[in-house]
């Protein structure tokens, strides 16, 4: 059976848009560039493709970790960008951490701020026959005090939408739910499976869609009744798809891979076959940052008859643990730091929750994933009564007093 490929977002090509004549004048003018990453700054193109190398290492722990025979389907930008804007919050130790874990290099929070924004900009412009769509949203209940610069840096370098919401209202869920299902054209509806809880005091959301059309489509005639067969060698059966071209590929000990595109071609799935004598976990350990960069300048263009299953994959992660063994520990105590999120300090990361979708079909692919942080309320506060003070018993409702004192020193404690 053959196989396919997809090319990472450091690897896109520049593709050029048609100018568009006015009246009876036409321009000579050369027709101007579509969006791209070519302007990049050194440091930028250096963080983009740091993306890449967490979703590898990220990937590779969740594989590891997971059922043997489970699927597996998550979006590296989504997680990236949902932390990213979380980390404008933390000070110190805290945003270190969250940095490391996310592969970021030697680079100042503006530097990484304006990388996310570029990519957030670029992203859905660089082929016109595909749908891209990249949001962020932030809530948090009104009685909680967020840091201003916090809500200005959201607001310009991630598009993120800021509104206030009652965490304790039934309601509080659906508003972020039915948020994350407008973004996604309805593949993630339920985000936020429970009821929010009371210690909740931010949600940080991102939420990615995904459409693209094979640049070269299946013919559904072409597409048949097949067996696909298992790890542990039985078989079920499938629809596979069928169809004879062009297109990139190359083999060696490891596995077989092509390179379908979609559109015009900036954007491919990429696709690996391990050989008989290797499964997908052995494999999915070879996927580190070396090896990648080295597999998707290896793909040369070859007639190849393309026999891929029909499928649809739904999923759902807590991140806390995998994010854990990535470095990213103190984000996840209530001895973090996001006094640069909250006046005041205290609060720390509850909860990381990713849920993924991607439909594959003789027409192209449509995915979509959405990234929650939950951040949680601080510690409990230390009220250490050492010192002389006083004290009042008194009747709530009616508000009256019934005794009240002056403890200098606590006898017979």
């Amino acid at each position: 059976m053959m196989k396919i490929i997809a090319r990472p977002l450091t690897v896109l090509t520049t593709c050029l848009c048609l100018c568009c004549s006015q009246g009876t004048t036409v321009s000579n003018d050369p027709p101007p560039p579509a969006p791209s990453f070519a302007n990049l700054s050194a440091a930028e193109r250096s963080l983009t493709s740091s993306g890449s190398v967490f979703g590898l290492e990220l990937f590779r722990d969740i594989v590891k970790h997971e059922h043997a025979d489970s699927n597996v389907f998550i979006s590296p930008l989504s997680i990236s960008v949902a932390l990213g804007m979380t980390a404008n919050g933390a000070v110190g130790e805290t945003r270190e951490q969250m940095y490391t874990a996310l592969q970021f290099p030697e680079l100042t929070p503006s530097q990484i701020n304006e990388a996310y924004k570029n990519v957030i900009e670029i992203l859905p412009q660089i082929d016109p026959e595909i749908t891209v769509g990249i949001a962020q949203s932030i809530w948090y209940p009104p009685h909680i005090s967020v840091q201003p610069n916090f809500i200005d840096l959201s607001r310009a370098y991630f598009s993120a939408l800021v509104r206030e919401l009652d965490f304790s209202l039934p309601s509080a869920n659906d508003t972020i739910n039915i948020w994350v299902a407008g973004e996604t054209n309805d593949r993630i509806p339920k985000l936020l499976e429970n009821r929010i809880e009371r210690d909740i005091i931010m949600i940080l959301v991102n939420a990615i869609y995904f459409k693209g059309a094979w640049m070269y489509r299946f013919n559904p005639d072409s597409t048949t009744d097949d067996q696909f067969t298992l790890a542990n060698g039985s078989q079920i059966a499938c629809r596979m798809m069928n169809k004879l071209g062009d297109v990139g590929y190359f083999a060696d000990s490891l596995f077989e891979a092509v390179n379908p595109p979609y559109g015009k071609g900036d954007f491919a799935m990429a696709v690996f076959l391990p050989r008989p004598s290797l499964g997908t976990l052995e494999l999915a350990e070879q996927f580190t940052e070396n090896n990648w960069a080295a597999w998707v300048q290896r793909f040369y263009e070859e007639q190849v008859l393309l026999q891929f299953p029909k499928f649809k994959i739904e999923y759902g992660i807590g991140l806390n643990n995998h994010l854990r063994r990535l470095g990213m520990t103190l984000p996840f105590l209530p001895s973090a730091d996001f006094s640069n999120m909250f006046a005041g300090g205290g609060g720390w990361i509850d909860t990381v929750i990713h849920k993924a979708f991607v439909e594959v079909n003789e027409e192209g692919t449509e995915a979509a994933a959405a990234t929650v942080v939950l951040m949680e309320r601080s510690g409990p506060i230390t009220f250490r009564v050492d010192r002389p003070f006083i004290f009042v018993i008194w009747e709530r409702q009616t508000g009256t007093i019934l005794f009240m004192g002056k403890v200098s020193r606590p006898v017979g404690s």
